[in-house]
């Protein structure tokens, strides 16, 4: 069945720059677009505003007339979004939630937030995110009592479904369901091989192969991990076929107490990998690893709602991570060599 528009085609007049058409648009025809992409059907739409359903559907005709584009129309299912009203919708989705999320760090600012936050995270996750915005966190709302546990994802997964932690900071495994979670990835970065200062190829230049690798002894995560497995097909993509000398652990701190106390080689997220460096106990080998593990993400469960410190963190998590990709998006680029010629 063709669906066809559920009111009159918006005039089709010259858009108005962003500033003039924002000045037009009213906070009621937003609130109408999420509650028409909740609802599917203009007269419930209207009942859970509070407003008739004229009157709803003269908000839907200006908002259109002031865009230029046709937002629902009317199919078998009710009402459904155009692809311009797809846009609309997810932007009206985001103001709601940007909204919430401001009053709620508003009255934390008012009353000082109190509680538990826990808190569970993959190792790479802890310098380059989970310590900075966490010190923002703990300076706001000192009176709320954080545990942090530290596991690969496959475990904090199961005990983020357990409940025993309100979100995690971890990557997504196979067999992943969306409908259970919600996942925002907050974090992208390369995997590094790092061996004890002063190790006997530090200083083998450019001349490291993954096969020279392969003759020594590795300390790897455990199977089940995202690393482990990319890690065992990276090596013999490489050619390197032999049984390693491999010791398991998932445990950071025994990771870097076993590269410390012997040769042995291990991976690493390149921000972790500095942490160490800078704290003279590794260093990165000058070697490109090719292997790539899935982003870190900010998952929380969908059937449960986050209490107030759960959700004022979560804000602070993805209000650090836009303003970090700003950064970078603003960075200026180096000179092209045509340039600097």
């Amino acid at each position: 069945m063709s669906r066809t528009p559920a009111r009159r085609t918006p005039s089709r007049r010259t858009p108005l720059a962003d500033e003039p058409a924002w000045l037009r648009l009213r906070t009621r025809q937003w609130l109408l677009v999420a509650q028409l992409g909740r609802e599917g059907h203009l007269g419930r739409a209207a009942a859970a505003m509070g407003i008739s359903q004229p009157a709803a559907t003269r908000l839907l005709q200006e908002m259109e007339d002031t865009l230029g584009h046709a937002l629902f129309v009317r199919g078998a299912r009710g009402m459904q979004p155009t692809p311009s009203g797809e846009v609309l919708l997810r932007y009206a989705r985001q103001v709601l939630n940007d909204f919430a999320a401001t009053r709620r760090e508003l009255a934390a600012l008012d009353a000082g937030l109190h509680g538990t936050l826990r808190i569970g995270a993959v190792p790479s996750a802890l310098p380059p995110l989970l310590a900075p915005v966490l010190a923002q966190f703990k300076a706001r709302h000192g009176r709320v009592a954080v545990a942090i546990e530290v596991a690969t994802s496959d475990v904090m997964l199961l005990q983020l479904g357990r409940g025993e932690v309100d979100l995690m900071l971890g990557r997504l495994l196979e067999g992943h369901h969306d409908d259970e979670h919600e996942v925002v990835p907050v974090l992208d970065e390369p995997q590094v091989v790092v061996a004890r200062r002063g190790h006997p190829l530090a200083s083998a230049g450019d001349a490291l192969t993954l096969p020279e690798l392969g003759r020594w002894p590795w300390v790897v995560q455990p199977p089940g991990s995202p690393q482990a497995g990319r890690f065992a097909t990276t090596m013999r993509e490489a050619g390197v076929h032999r049984r390693l000398d491999i010791t398991e652990t998932a445990s950071t701190i025994a990771t870097t107490a076993l590269l410390e106390a012997s040769d042995m080689l291990a991976v690493m997220p390149a921000s972790l990998a500095a942490h160490y460096a800078r704290l003279g106990v590794l260093q990165t080998l000058p070697i490109v690893l090719p292997m790539r593990v899935p982003d870190v993400h900010l998952v929380w469960r969908r059937a449960r709602e986050l209490s107030a410190p759960a959700a004022a963190f979560r804000d602070m998590v993805l209000a650090y991570r836009a303003a970090a990709s700003a950064a970078v998006v603003k960075a200026p680029r180096p000179p092209s060599a045509a340039a600097r010629s």
